[in-house]
């Protein structure tokens, strides 16, 4: 009898510990990793548009360091460093690659055949070859798009509108965006319509911001208008500033910028764009195929004008066109 129950000890304590190997042999949850590809520098913490990336993904349950994370590449305004940034995600490897930016798309696109990437960039992507189509878009590529050439001229025509008498206008261009050439030419098409005289101004960076502005004053420009774009997106504040200080009317296609002290702004919601590539990642992670999510336009536009920046100025802006601003910032 007592042989019998240490046997029957030994059998059940042999069965628990073959119990726990067998659990601890199993392969922990994967945690799909999120590569992240960035244009412009880290400011200090996190920038405003990385933010809206994963609160959205926090929106739709997923808690970074627990069940996704996220590996985030900085292009410092460098595009030539978007292909080696692109080719480290995809050697971690990565499940999904957010690309901000036509550059980084593209980039990314030559990095990988396979690995899904979702895009949100200012310009066509059908006319710049990332996409078949915006409904069906093929490989491995979807996201969405800010629309720029629609928009070029709509911004153009409102700049005239708030500053009645304009004539001369610079237009402050990312030398290292590589659809500069198309918003130029879309900008300048605008411009013969409105019989405005456009003076195009290249910037490489942040560092040559006062310059830029000390050029336009120098050639007597009346206004400036900002392509859209990253390096503008994130420099919002300073741009506001240096315009008040160089007293000239600005108009810029970024959300926000009425807000940050600038004159003006009319575009797409970016924020919201944000949002929304987060719940492509979330599809993607659920197992949709890039090809079968069509890339997405904005549907709401706002146009924001600020009249304290106006009043220092010294600029009355017309009551009608004040009626036309979805928010007048007092």
């Amino acid at each position: 009898m007592w042989f019998r129950a240490v046997g029957c000890i030994l059998t059940l304590t042999l069965s628990l510990l073959t119990a726990l190997l067998a659990v601890e042999a199993q392969p922990a949850e994967k945690v799909p990793r999120i590569g992240v590809i960035m244009q412009g520098v880290p400011p200090g913490e996190a920038g405003d548009e990385l933010d809206v990336l994963r609160q959205g993904l926090r929106d739709l349950g997923y808690v970074e360091g627990q069940t996704i994370a996220l590996e985030v590449r900085w292009g410092k305004w460098q595009p030539e460093r978007h292909l080696a940034l692109a080719t480290d995600l995809v050697q971690r490897p990565v499940d999904v690659i957010v690309a901000a930016g036509a550059s980084p798309a593209r980039a990314a696109q030559h990095a990988t055949t396979t690995i899904p990437i979702v895009m949100l960039v200012g310009i066509d992507p059908v006319a710049q070859g990332l996409v078949a189509s915006l409904a069906r878009p093929g490989g491995n590529l979807t996201g969405l798009t800010m629309m720029t050439r629609e928009l070029s001229g709509k911004r153009l025509g409102l700049l005239t509108e708030a500053v009645p008498g304009l004539s001369r206008v610079v237009l402050l261009l990312d030398a290292g965006n590589p659809n500069r050439q198309v918003l130029l030419d879309d900008h300048e098409a605008a411009a013969r319509v409105l019989g405005v005289q456009l003076l195009p101004l290249e910037v490489r960076g942040p560092e040559e911001f006062v310059g830029a502005f000390q050029a336009a004053r120098q050639g007597h420009a009346q206004a400036l208008l900002m392509a859209q774009g990253a390096l503008f997106l994130r420099q919002r504040a300073r741009l506001a500033g240096l315009a008040l200080a160089s007293r000239l009317p600005t108009m810029s296609g970024e959300t926000g910028y009425a807000e940050a002290g600038g004159l003006m702004h009319y575009g797409p919601d970016i924020p919201g764009s944000f949002r929304r590539v987060a719940v492509y990642v979330d599809k993607i992670l659920k197992g949709a195929q890039p090809v079968d999510l069509p890339v997405e336009q904005p549907t709401t536009f706002e146009m924001a004008i600020n009249l304290k920046t106006a009043q220092a100025l010294g600029l009355t802006i017309p009551s009608g066109f004040l009626f036309q601003a979805d928010k007048v910032i007092r």
